[in-house]
């Protein structure tokens, strides 16, 4: 008996004939692109969110992006950002022609490390672009103080934080812009790509909308260079029917991330693999459950042969990717980057996961500690 990393027909299948009533919905309006579902989710999601404007778009990437131009961003420009991420956190910032200058994480929390941030500022940054990785946010308030020294917006990449909070505000309404994505993967998942930017400033709304359409206004008159960013019909129903769900699936997440603590201290292996941590003043919402090894990679071939999913996030920095060699990135310049990169995994954590498939998780990382003295940190 194997555990998935995720297991989508858990959650989705309970709601198969509302997802399915939606659908239907949508094709008996015959309105496919930024119709009547669009327009109702940006409200929900505003609610809930607790920002003063959603702006539902294609993908989590294409939020970065968007957010990005709507800012101005552009060729000889400079972003701050994470050196540990998913490659869409540096590379919208590539693709309009701007330099991702990379920061060191805080070893503990994989975010970003506000320490380092007032170095890297130079005369041609433009913002500061943090990322709320596996659902627990940055450190905001020193980054907001960096940012307002020097004048700067910041762009939250909540693409794995949507529930995340910080000192009692929600992830991606700390910032000038929060951008979401709603993979399916996601803690709320569309049936697609999606994705969605927030923020609480009107004019930088009217730009984003503006932007996510071609610069359109009113029809075929163009005001500015954007592009096609629109979120289509259905993947805005599904998640209409999704997203009332999607507090009790984060205090399901968060449940299953409590009980690995006290799993594994009772397996007597808590201090010889690390694991999360949430600060105080922090909600995480646990997109992913991330362990540390220093061996790693013989812990995941033994996961893997006792079929329990786990995965990698990620192998590699983004300093360290090929494609960014050009932004001055050498190995060694981010040594909690690299750590994370080459000690990290990621074990089942979904809602619908079972205590006894818990079990399972926990008796197989604890076989292999036991039968390996290297894996002691």
């Amino acid at each position: 008996m194997g555990v998935p990393l995720l297991d989508l027909q858990a959650q989705n299948g309970p709601l198969r004939g509302e997802i399915l009533a939606a659908i239907a919905r949508v094709v008996d309006s015959q309105r496919f692109i930024m119709g009547p579902e669009v327009a109702a989710l940006e409200a929900e999601l505003s609610r809930l969110l607790g920002v003063e404007h959603a702006v539902a778009v294609s993908s989590g990437t294409d939020a970065l992006l968007l957010a990005l131009m709507t800012l101005g961003i552009g060729p000889g420009d400079e972003v701050i950002t994470t050196a540990y991420s998913f490659f869409a956190s540096a590379s919208a910032i590539v693709r309009l022609g701007a330099k991702p200058v990379f920061v060191d994480i805080d070893p503990e929390t994989f975010n970003i490390d506000p320490a380092h941030v007032d170095a890297a500022i130079t005369p041609r940054t433009r913002a500061i672009l943090p990322v709320h990785l596996f659902g627990l946010c940055a450190d905001m308030d020193p980054l907001l103080a960096s940012a307002s020294r020097a004048g700067l917006p910041v762009i939250e990449d909540a693409a794995q934080a949507i529930g995340a909070t910080y000192k009692g505000r929600a992830a991606g309404s700390i910032g000038a812009i929060g951008c979401f994505s709603f993979f399916p993967s996601k803690n709320l998942g569309a049936f697609g790509d999606a994705g969605l930017l927030t923020t609480n400033d009107a004019a930088l709304a009217a730009k984003a909308r503006l932007l996510r359409h071609h610069g359109e206004e009113p029809r075929y008159h163009h005001h500015l260079v954007g592009g096609n960013f629109r979120m289509d019909e259905i993947q805005a129903a599904v998640l209409r029917v999704k997203a009332p769900h999607l507090e009790a699936w984060t205090e399901a997440r968060r449940l299953n991330a409590r009980r690995y603590c006290k799993m594994f201290q009772a397996a007597s292996i808590a201090g010889r693999v690390t694991l999360p941590i949430e600060p105080a003043g922090f909600r995480h919402i646990y997109n992913q459950f991330v362990i540390r090894s220093p061996v790693r990679d013989a812990l995941k071939a033994h996961l893997d042969a006792q079929g329990i999913g786990n995965q990698i996030y990620y192998p590699l920095p983004l300093h360290l990717q090929p494609c960014f060699a050009d932004c001055g990135g050498k190995r060694g310049a981010f040594p909690n980057a690299e750590r994370a990169a080459a000690d990290s995994l990621a074990i089942p954590v979904y809602s619908e996961l079972t205590s006894d498939q818990q079990d399972l998780v926990v008796d197989a990382v604890a076989s292999f500690v036991r039968n390996n003295a290297g894996a002691a940190l």
